[in-house]
């Protein structure tokens, strides 16, 4: 220091500590777990390559994920202790691209997108057709946060022994939409093989709203998992709410005829916004109809009181049945009403 610089001694310290380097290590050799469930900052997984006899993981976010989100169906990275015995405490390191998203918003007008789970590629819609009574309105809106999300749908229906199922299956037709019938009989839930089939080796969203009986249905299929289950009230003619968390059940053997999958029971909803789906998203799970709409002038939102839409013309020269366009503008109707 020069004796004549009286500001000398007011230079910024030199740094004591090594720089932060750039480079992050690589976790490509770390197991891969399933995001089960989620319970205030914890997470509940399963490695991909285990029993569904042996222990879950517990883990938590690691802190260079920031606020990355991470729900159930993720498949992540995870390092530290995954022996799953009790008291021990794993890190998610890294998230892996998803290959679906299913989304939803609270309401038409929020913004704000939520993600509902993650890697499904089947979107079970159940709805009751009694007790409470159907709501083809909000199965119209599930089918379309399905075909956004690039999942296949399939329409389960339950309490058959108390409603008549064809005017439900008569909408869906056209849609070339799936559907299952369920009933209760004395000794439980009948007509359950046809279900059983479906989501073998496959990961299926349980979606409903409350009081439909879709945790009585996961019982039924996967005995022992205790998901609670309410009556409907009398009042109202709604359920209440009974599963509060989304929770993922790997299906066994027995279930799946050693196909094996995954069910994941979500929370029963009132309402299920789609601000964030456009109907383009909607089109492209109709191949026939989307090779029509090409000639459709821009801007054309395919409905009805469109003057040129090219999918009238199509009716008209018989390539698309009426019926198809008809379904598929009442689906894409029931995005932007929330009259159910």
């Amino acid at each position: 220091m020069r004796q004549d610089d009286e500001h000398a001694g007011f230079d910024r310290p030199r740094r004591r500590t090594r720089p932060r380097t750039k480079d992050r290590p690589s976790y490509d050799d770390a197991p891969v777990a399933r995001v089960v469930t989620i319970d205030r900052g914890r997470y509940t997984l399963r490695l991909l390559d285990t029993t569904p006899e042996e222990p879950l993981v517990t883990a938590m976010k690691s802190r260079p994920l920031g606020r990355q989100g991470v729900v159930v169906g993720d498949e992540v990275r995870v390092v530290g202790d995954v022996s799953g015995d009790t008291g021990t405490l794993a890190r998610i390191v890294e998230v892996l691209p998803r290959r679906t998203v299913l989304r939803r918003t609270a309401d038409d007008d929020d913004p704000i997108e939520r993600v509902v789970v993650a890697n499904a590629d089947q979107l079970v819609v159940v709805t009751a057709l009694a007790d409470p009574p159907p709501r083809p309105g909000l199965i119209d809106r599930c089918l379309v946060a399905a075909f956004e999300a690039g999942m296949e749908p399939l329409v389960c229906l339950t309490k058959s022994d108390l409603g008549p199922a064809d005017p439900i299956l008569d909408l869906l037709r056209p849609l070339d939409v799936r559907a299952v019938v369920t009933r209760r009989g004395a000794d439980g839930l009948e007509n359950l093989d046809e279900l059983r089939e479906a989501i073998a080796g496959r990961v299926s969203v349980f979606i409903g709203h409350s009081g439909v009986g879709k945790s009585t249905l996961v019982n039924a299929l996967v005995p022992g998992t205790g998901r609670a289950v309410s009556h409907v009230n009398e009042v109202t003619g709604r359920g209440r709410h009974t599963s509060t968390s989304a929770l993922a059940i790997e299906l066994d053997d027995a279930t799946t005829g050693g196909r094996g999958g995954w069910i994941i029971d979500t929370p029963g909803f009132r309402s299920f916004g789609l601000a964030h789906v456009e109907v383009a998203d909607v089109l492209r799970a109709f191949p026939d109809l989307d090779d029509a709409s090409r000639d459709c002038p821009r801007g054309c939102t395919h409905a009805a009181t469109e003057p040129e839409c090219a999918l009238d013309l199509a009716v008209a020269a018989g390539t698309v049945p009426a019926a198809r366009v008809e379904s598929f503008r009442r689906i894409v109707a029931a995005k932007d009403t929330t009259s159910w």
